[in-house]
């Protein structure tokens, strides 16, 4: 018997039970930290777990390793994966999954080559993965960067991210002195001091990570001002590569990016543009402008659902993985952009940012239309609607990813200009 057909019998077996069960068909929230973290995250499961020989783990990725995006998250399944002790056959990677009922229909390919865990690396997938998921509860289903499971409450669903915002605020911060240097050094005023930025979309984790990225960058070069290109695509090189150009033209002397290509930074090594990338360093293709990259690193997170789902643990509903968890990271600096002092200075606010005397969101520290924000609902329970739900703002800071793993900061603050919107 297949485990599709096993796992639809199983799921027979619950409905049926459902009026009789209802008070225990709800498991208990996982062991969190205030920041969404499963407590003895930090080093997996904080146990030592030994994973049977016929554990499978089956991971679903929009593109392949083409994509900065897709071959960040393939890294941390092979580092997992050697970290675990995993043979070939225990990882199956499916690649190149679109949006769309594909995802539903590799989910199952995987549940009947029996695998364990399911994880699926983009927001697009949620919807066909949480079907996959009703069908076949004795399977764990993972998603990155989605919404719906703090709310759907399906006890095999989970979602995970990281805050990564803060990451992007790091790389700002290199951004910020980069610009410094050429400022002192005449090559541009401080007035001139502009940011290009390519995004996907116009979505909340691409609005957080901008703004977060800006915010680090203002935090040392208070005359900063940053454009804003859109491309409709998490990955389109010619489109990122034209939104860079166009950028450029218009007088940015620095861009970075939330697309999953060559493109932006390609575009900048030929116009020797200073350049942050993102989800992995550029440095190879372009020694002359890269100056860092932040990047989620997946593999605590891949590491940690193996161990608990392994040893009949609760996989966390909705994870966030932290600097403190190895989950928020920077690639080494590039070999000949970025400013002097650079290293030091990150050491220093990567500390603030771990103990509390920096926040990424401090409303203190940006205004919207000119005012200072003092309340902001966001929405964190996504509905159809997209209603606003929930209050954000504690104590005069923004608080991103305490309330749902996945970026909910969508404000668009001062000194940022969005070149179009349509995208969303």
């Amino acid at each position: 018997m297949s485990k599709r057909i096993l796992s639809l019998l199983i799921a027979l077996v619950m409905m049926v039970g459902v009026a009789v069960m209802a008070t225990s068909c709800t498991p208990d929230k996982p062991n969190t930290n205030g920041n969404n973290t499963p407590a003895g995250s930090e080093s997996g499961t904080g146990d030592t777990v030994e994973i049977p020989a016929d554990f499978k783990l089956g991971v679903i990725l929009l593109h392949d390793e083409n994509s900065t995006y897709d071959l960040n998250f393939i890294n941390g399944v092979l580092a997992a994966k050697e970290a675990l002790g995993l043979s070939d056959a225990q990882v199956i990677m499916k690649r190149n999954i679109p949006e769309s009922n594909d995802c539903y229909e590799a989910a199952l390919d995987l549940v009947d080559e029996g695998c364990d865990v399911i994880f699926a690396n983009s927001f697009g997938h949620e919807s066909h993965i949480l079907k996959a998921a009703k069908e076949t509860p004795d399977v764990e289903f993972c998603h990155a960067t989605g919404t719906m499971a703090h709310t759907e409450k399906l006890a095999n669903f989970h979602n995970a991210f990281a805050s990564i915002y803060e990451g992007r605020f790091l790389a700002g911060v290199a951004a910020g002195m980069k610009l410094n240097e050429m400022i002192t050094a005449g090559t541009i005023t401080a007035e001139q001091a502009k940011m290009g930025y390519v995004g996907a979309f116009t979505y909340a984790e691409v609005i957080s990570g901008y703004t977060s990225f800006y915010l680090g960058a203002k935090s040392v070069c208070p005359s900063v001002t940053m454009e804003v290109q859109f491309t409709g695509s998490w990955y389109d090189e010619n489109a990122e590569k034209s939104a860079a150009n166009a950028l450029i033209a218009n007088n940015c002397v620095l861009i970075s990016q939330h697309a999953d290509s060559m493109g932006a930074p390609s575009a900048c090594e030929e116009k020797g543009i200073p350049n942050v990338s993102y989800n992995g360093s550029t440095a190879e293709h372009c020694p002359n402008t890269f100056i860092v990259s932040s990047r989620i690193d997946w593999a605590p997170y891949f590491k940690y659902i193996c161990e608990t789902a392994a040893k009949g643990g609760t996989i966390a509903t909705d994870w966030t993985g932290t600097i403190a968890t190895g989950s928020v990271v920077l690639t080494d600096l590039g070999p000949n952009a970025p400013a002097d002092g650079t290293a030091a200075k990150l050491e220093e606010i990567k500390t603030a940012l771990q103990n509390g005397t920096i926040n990424v969101f401090d409303t203190a520290n940006f205004k919207v239309k000119g005012e200072t924000l003092t309340s902001y609902k966001a929405d964190v329970d996504t509905d159809a609607a997209y209603e606003k739900d929930t209050e954000v703002i504690e104590n005069g800071v923004f608080f991103e990813s305490k309330f749902r793993s996945a970026p909910y900061f969508d404000i668009q603050i001062d000194g940022i200009t969005l070149l179009n919107t349509n995208f969303g």
